[in-house]
């Protein structure tokens, strides 16, 4: 006869989900009858150290257990040698499905009698925990082939293109399907920007009086025609045909304007939303958004905030709209809709989950605020925001233009008030930022208006703006490329790789991102083309929907792309000289030249004596602002932030330090150098590093 404690032992359910802030949640809702482990992701996966891929036999992948997860696998075999029943909980994705399947065939190869089975849900709360036990089933192998032939079309591209890099740049170099892409957008949007030619042109404003209040219309027509002006004389010549003694209110046009909330968001949209309006990269955004689904303490319980993070579906539950329609009712009753709003979804969404919501509309910002750091309050509020402001009805405002004329020359002066606030009685951080930059005020139908002065004003056309993480992902989403998962992953391998910097927002490629890019978009012109990495990114969902081959897909591409690989290694011409460079200074070990070379982190100082001397130091980027110092600025790494500071060659001796990184400019006022601001008033500007000079550099638009 059993004993009880061994009973017990196997009458436990194994729960495997991929990380320990999953368990330690899962853990508290399912209790003593179940084991939850992590997982730490993918266990069983490619070899790092080759292709992994055999061709010749229909393009067969090497599978092996991921070095250093040996431990954790024996132990999810040891705790399924106790249990009756193993349940895979890892994401209700490609990957999370490969995670399963994997996982799932190592345990039953050890314990070929243990049912095994595949769970899914879209939050981590107890009720959907409890409701994805009960309806357990099996693993998707439509996924699966999907996720295999994803990862075996990157390997095929990265493990032939980068060797080739390695061989005619530099070691340590990569390249890849959908990265590949995303550098060649902002490499071009780059040329566009340095062949850019500003041409200028001119606006016209006129100020008005009324009850001793400044009020400034805009040109709108003459003669019932919009005009341009490319210089100031054609502003002086219709200047001097307009009687400023004879501006009368010609117009008034009053029109309601209703609108509509936002769809609840995707991960495109938060993380394009949390970088506009915190400056959050995008992989910060994940990582915060991915500790609110996990799971937060909140005192007495351990609950996961918001519903999974990675989609591209705008679908709610009918349960989370009965619920946040109630709470509506009981917050915001004059804003609640007849009926639920419903979002049409895009064509190129996999809708595979719900929208990002809170798991409870009833938890609001402000109630959890005290278990949230600072960042997780922004991003948790913002999710929240835009779920309820989803079912509210729309904001109502009324705009009003009235059209100052004498002759036939038009100024328009427009007003905007609030009739219903609508969905924007919910916002807080979401909250429009736009002012009013027109006065308040009411004019009469025949009012003649005093006239104070002529704002003419010079501009200059600008160039294209350079991408940020928010403008690249919603190119990348637009067009179809990558998928909720890989927008992060590809800007922060774009930046690892040394590929694209980032200053300010502004996502700039490096003269190694655009040899790469120049080397891939000749040798390899369809692994860059956006259509062709759409088309690619569309034939993997037809292979998760059934309706695709993984094989002939593989073997479509493969044939023509190893052709253009032998051409490329045969053809292309070395660049292994092209990012070293003499500088005229010597080593202070050995006396050998110093080199600068391009490292991992971008250009640094070498002794060309290594590997003999393996002398190295930061290039200098000014001279020391101290008097009598002669020292240099060089950039430092702060170690508990990783942020990067600038400080003198001579310290100890010299302790001068700023967080501002110097340029290339000397202060034309004190000869020190200048550094680059940045504010609301200014914009981007140089400012000299000595407080008491004070010259500050504005750049004209």
């Amino acid at each position: 006869m059993q004993s009880k404690k061994s009973k017990s032992k196997e009458d436990k359910i194994l729960v495997i989900v991929e990380s320990p802030a999953k368990a330690k949640t899962i853990n508290k809702y399912l209790g003593k009858d179940y084991i939850v482990a992590a997982s730490m992701g993918h266990i069983i996966d490619l070899p790092k150290s080759r292709m992994g891929i055999d061709v010749q036999n229909g393009f067969k992948p090497e599978y092996i257990t991921v070095r250093g997860k040996g431990k954790i696998l024996n132990e999810l075999k040891r705790y399924a040698s106790k249990s009756k029943e193993a349940l895979l909980a890892s994401d209700n994705d490609r990957e999370g499905e490969a995670i399963a399947y994997h996982i799932g065939e190592a345990i039953a190869k050890k314990h070929p009698d243990l049912p095994i089975k595949r769970i899914v849900f879209n939050e981590i709360t107890k009720s959907a925990i409890l409701d994805s036990i009960k309806e357990p089933r099996e693993i998707d192998m439509n996924k699966i082939k999907a996720q295999k032939t994803r990862r075996t079309l990157d390997r095929l591209v990265g493990y032939n293109i980068s060797p080739i890099l390695w061989e005619k740049v530099k070691r340590g170099l990569s390249a890849g399907r959908v990265q590949s892409v995303a550098l060649r957008v902002i490499c071009e949007r780059e040329e566009e920007i340095e062949a850019f030619i500003p041409k200028e042109y001119w606006t016209l404003k006129a100020e008005f009086v009324k009850n001793k209040k400044e009020i400034t219309a805009e040109l709108h027509k003459v003669d019932g025609e919009k005009i341009e002006f490319r210089n100031k004389n054609e502003i002086d010549i219709l200047l001097e045909k307009i009687d400023v003694n004879n501006f009368v209110v010609s117009n008034i046009q009053t029109t309601p304007k209703t609108i509509k909330p936002t769809p609840p968001f995707i991960t495109s949209k938060l993380q394009q939303t949390a970088a506009n309006r915190f400056n959050f990269t995008s992989k910060k955004t994940m990582s915060v958004a991915q500790q609110l689904y996990e799971g937060i303490d909140l005192g007495s319980e351990r609950i996961g905030l918001i519903t999974y993070m990675r989609t591209d579906s705008t679908r709610i539950s009918n349960q989370a709209i009965d619920e946040v329609r109630q709470y509506i009712a009981e917050n915001y009753r004059d804003a609640l809709p007849d009926n639920a709003q419903f979002y049409s979804k895009s064509d190129k969404a996999q809708d595979a989950h719900e929208a990002i919501r809170p798991t409870s509309a009833y938890r609001t910002p402000e109630s959890v605020k005290k278990y949230l750091t600072p960042d997780q309050f922004k991003i948790y509020s913002i999710i929240w925001e835009r779920f309820v402001a989803s079912q509210m009805i729309g904001a109502v405002y009324e705009n009003t233009v009235f059209y100052i004329t004498s002759g036939n020359v038009d100024f328009k002066i427009s007003n905007s008030t609030t009739l219903k606030e609508g969905f924007n009685l919910c916002l807080n951080l979401l909250k429009s930022k736009e002012t009013e930059k027109s006065a308040k005020v009411k004019f009469e139908l025949g009012e003649k208006v005093n006239f104070k002065q002529y704002l003419p004003e010079q501009h200059f056309t600008q160039a294209p703006p350079r991408y940020t993480d928010a403008a690249i992902i919603k190119f990348l989403e637009e067009n179809g490329i990558g998928r909720p998962s890989t927008y992060a992953p590809t800007i922060s391998t774009l930046q690892d790789r040394y590929y694209i910097v980032r200053k300010s927002k502004q996502l700039i490629p490096t003269v190694l991102g655009k040899l790469i890019n120049k080397i891939i978009t000749t040798s390899f012109p369809n692994i860059v083309d956006v259509d062709f990495t759409a088309k690619m990114e569309k034939d993997l969902d037809g292979i998760e929907n059934g309706t695709t081959s993984d094989i002939k897909l593989l073997t479509d591409f493969y044939s023509p792309f190893i052709e253009k690989v032998e051409i490329a290694q045969r053809s292309l011409e070395s660049h292994k000289k092209s990012f070293e460079e003499e500088t005229g200074e010597l080593c202070d070990k050995c006396g050998k030249p110093m080199l600068k070379k391009l490292g991992k982190y971008g250009f640094f100082l070498a002794c060309s004596g290594f590997p003999e001397c393996r002398n190295s130091k930061p290039i200098p980027l000014a001279d020391c602002p101290r008097e009598n110092c002669g020292g240099k600025i060089v950039g430092r790494k702060k170690a508990a932030r990783g942020k990067e500071f600038y400080g003198c060659t001579n310290y100890p001796e010299c302790d001068f330090v700023t967080w501002s990184k110097p340029t290339e400019y000397n202060c034309p006022k004190c000869g020190k150098f200048l550094i680059e601001k940045n504010d609301k008033i200014y914009g981007t500007y140089k400012l000299c590093i000595d407080e008491n000079c004070g010259y500050k550099q504005i750049e004209e638009h």
